[in-house]
């Protein structure tokens, strides 16, 4: 595998937040604690080591050991890790994503081999200390139609499950097998069959697959979608439903973003809470402004709290209400001795609204981490890309500039009648000219015949264009279905194509990953098959 980097800029797919944050632009400063970088993680180890209590750590591996007892084997990588869990001098570095379908794109696995490569790097800067890389599973979320998919080899798997609008994770599996599972072609490995094949749920079988790929580098899974766990949001669920703290903090912090020029990536509610249902249901709590005191309304249940009595149910039954994204994260670093959250551009993005949500509740604010993201060429498309005479980097480009390019290579001879244009221009300006002297009613029709002119060759200019293009037509075609495939619909390869496109006839690929990615260079990695 050849390995090639640069910088997020030159691939044109970020936003510029992301790309002002990598430069460390000024104004960016107010919305994070400390920038991703080998020495930041000092402090922050000493300020998490300092905040997270004894009783939530052995809340957290309690519960972890709970979930993991659902396999029957654990890889002694990821048992070793569970035991590290229980030191207070172990910290976590933590990904998170939904409970896509497959694994869904790429970007997932990216995710992952992002955070387990940092622990080993943290480990080697810091190795009085250990450091064990998390998959939050976002197991209470209710998008199904986003997580029932996958594509594979041009081909869309879906999952046609009866959507209950509740939490994902608690979903059993009917109907996988013959919509799915038995569709798929023969040389998918068995792990991805059997992940399925033997789990309850949506959550169970996310477990054994994430367990499956990634246990023997020691990945801990955790389901924070759990009564016991679910006990460290009593403060919070409380401060939230007095006060609807974390909504002003959110509007300061988006007021703050569109002064410097960003816009905000997630909304924020008067309430940033959901209500987790008898029936299964996962509905937002919402505020009755028709009543004269503040109350709260669960949607469609037909049933309308006062304050009080909601936080009553919260300090009793705190399993029953489930963080939205605003919450979310907070969640996760409460229950975690978290260090850094690894996450994509757009979660980078929501995080910047959150400095002010941890700092009501006091809780140290992460260090936050762009994800590795990577392009995959393939053999075949690495020697297409030679014939071609492009570099791997090139396939950033426009298409028009490489069909230049090509061009060139190839020796096609580039037409413009520029030139000829500019010309043609200043003869009619000495027409128009001698019009004026001589009969100024003729200028406009000077003006007419001008136009009909620079029309006519303009299109001999297409026409030829045309002509010369039609010399080179099957290496235009190539470079056309080759940008195609790496570039699906102009954008990363990363965010349509499923990692069993690779895997399949490359089994080191997440070993290829691993050995590629350097998580704090902050940079764009293109990887060439050999």
């Amino acid at each position: 595998m050849s390995v090639t980097t640069l910088r997020y800029a030159d691939t044109g797919a970020f936003s510029p937040l992301l790309i002002d944050y990598l430069a460390r632009h000024e104004a960016l400063a107010p919305f994070y604690h400390r920038f991703p970088a080998l020495e930041e993680f000092a402090a922050q180890l000493e300020e998490k080591r300092s905040s997270y209590a004894a009783e939530d750590r052995q809340r957290l591996i309690t519960d972890l050991r709970r979930q993991y007892a659902a396999l029957s084997e654990v890889h002694p990588a990821v048992q070793a890790n569970l035991d590290l869990l229980e030191k207070e001098t172990t910290f976590t570095i933590t990904t998170g994503h939904q409970l896509n379908l497959f694994t869904g794109p790429l970007y997932f696995i990216y995710k992952i081999v992002t955070a387990v490569k940092l622990a080993r790097q943290l480990k080697e800067k810091y190795p009085q200390y250990d450091f064990v890389p998390v998959y939050w599973m976002a197991t209470e979320d209710h998008d199904f139609a986003e997580i029932n998919h996958f594509s594979l080899f041009g081909k869309k798997y879906e999952w046609n499950a009866a959507d209950t609008g509740g939490p994902v994770g608690r979903l059993p599996l009917a109907g996988l097998q013959e919509e799915v599972l038995d569709q798929l072609p023969a040389d998918v490995p068995a792990a991805f069959r059997e992940a399925y094949q033997e789990s309850k749920t949506l959550s169970e079988a996310t477990l054994r697959l994430t367990h499956a790929l990634f246990g023997d580098l020691g990945l801990v899974s955790l389901d924070a979608d759990s009564p016991a766990l679910k006990q460290v949001l009593v403060p919070v669920l409380t401060k939230e439903i007095r006060e609807q703290a974390s909504n002003r903090a959110v509007q300061a912090a988006n007021a703050q973003l569109e002064a410097a020029g960003y816009k905000p990536q997630v909304y924020s509610r008067p309430l940033n809470l959901f209500f987790l249902t008898d029936t299964g249901k996962r509905e937002r709590l919402e505020y009755d402004a028709a009543q004269d005191c503040v109350q709260i309304t669960v949607r469609n249940t037909g049933r309308c709290h006062t304050q009080e009595e909601l936080l009553t149910l919260a300090q009793e039954h705190p399993e029953q209400f489930s963080p939205n994204v605003v919450l979310r994260p907070l969640y996760q670093e409460l229950l975690l001795p978290n260090l850094c959250y690894i996450g994509g551009g757009a979660e980078v993005a929501y995080w910047f609204q959150l400095k002010g949500v941890f700092a009501e509740n006091g809780v140290p604010f992460p260090i936050l981490l762009p994800r590795n993201s990577a392009q995959f060429i393939g053999k075949a498309s690495v020697g297409k890309l030679r014939k071609l005479g492009l570099t791997a980097t090139d396939i950033f480009r426009p298409l028009p500039e490489l069909k230049k390019q090509v061009g060139a290579t190839l020796g096609q001879e580039e037409v413009s009648l520029t030139e000829q244009q500019t010309e043609l221009a200043a003869a009619f300006q000495a027409i128009a000219d001698l019009a004026q002297r001589l009969d100024p009613t003729l200028v406009r029709t000077v003006a007419a015949e001008q136009q009909k002119v620079t029309g006519i060759v303009a299109g001999l200019e297409k026409r030829l264009s045309k002509a010369a293009e039609a010399k080179h037509e099957t290496a235009y075609s190539q470079l056309t279905a080759l940008k195609d495939k790496l570039m699906p619909g102009g954008h990363l390869q990363e965010r349509t194509d499923n990692v069993l496109n690779i895997l399949i006839n490359n089994p080191q690929f997440i070993q290829q990953l691993l050995a590629a990615f350097d998580p704090l260079a902050l940079e764009f990695t293109v990887l060439e098959e050999e």
